[in-house]
């Protein structure tokens, strides 16, 4: 088993937090916390106290210094400042504000010349290696439907501007119709799901959604068609809320699997 790959985290929010304990505790054989930043420094410092170790708290600039692996978990405007200069560097970032890359499209650009990398976890989306497979061949069309509960929308842009009062919604009311690189714009801290959809199969251009602000759900879901020359794909997911309503409780775990994978001799999935 490949040992020791050093582990940073940008952001100790709900997602960010939970990762650093899991690798403060072993959780994750064979990865071990290298260091954090967070834009407050702090909440940052009182938090470190209960890890069962120091971990130095650093400047984005300089958190790759110690790390093999980078995991952005900060609000998607900030993503550039953590992930160009690991890239320049060429180390590994662990993107979880996919949408931000439509907006940073020079982050992709730097990986695709090398010598660092992107990995996109699967996060709250399902199917990523379906789609990936189906995308070998034809892909004819990928569509999405998104429900969530209205609390997960607010402060989204398109919310904002069009005034939308979403604690008073007594019934489904549509958001949304169009683009993946279109929601990722009006929703950059909602619609990850959408363009990690994308990216795997057609892109952001040909990926089409539907966003719902649902009362009646409890959950964050995601019901994805895809239809191509080798199948037609129907998948839906129903992610549990993590503390901060626009994420969900799997889309930390699935950054641990992707760790869990990257140290693992044996890697089960496309």
């Amino acid at each position: 088993m490949k040992q020791n790959i050093k582990v940073a985290i940008a952001g100790l929010g709900a997602i960010g937090w939970e990762l650093a304990q899991a690798l403060d505790s072993g959780k994750v054989q064979g990865c071990q916390l290298a260091a954090v930043a967070a834009r407050n420094t702090e909440k940052a410092q009182a938090k470190l106290q209960g890890l069962s170790r120091p971990v130095p708290l650093l400047p984005l600039a300089q958190l790759h210094e110690p790390a093999d692996v980078v995991v952005e978990c900060l609000p998607p405007a900030l993503l550039q400042d953590a992930a160009e200069p690991a890239l320049q560097a060429g180390k590994t970032v662990v993107v979880l504000s996919v949408g931000a890359l439509l907006r940073f499209p020079q982050l992709l650009e730097q990986a695709l010349e090398g010598p660092g990398q992107i990995l996109v976890p699967s996060g709250a989306a399902l199917g990523l290696d379906a789609i990936a497979a189906a995308a070998e061949g034809e892909i004819a069309s990928v569509k999405l439907v998104t429900r969530k509960p209205p609390a997960g929308f607010k402060g989204a842009p398109l919310v904002e501007a069009q005034g939308i009062d979403l604690d008073s919604l007594a019934q489904p009311l549509k958001l949304f119709e169009g683009s993946a690189r279109d929601a990722a714009r009006d929703f950059p801290s909602n619609l990850n799901v959408a363009v990690a959809l994308s990216l795997a199969g057609i892109g952001p251009d040909r990926t089409t959604l539907e966003v719902w602000a649902d009362p009646g759900v409890t959950r964050n879901t995601h019901s994805v068609e895809v239809v191509s020359d080798s199948s037609v794909l129907r998948m839906q997911i129903e992610n549990i809320p993590s503390n901060n309503p626009k994420t969900s409780r799997i889309t930390a775990l699935s950054v641990l699997a992707l760790l869990r994978k990257l140290a693992s001799p044996i890697r089960v999935g496309t």
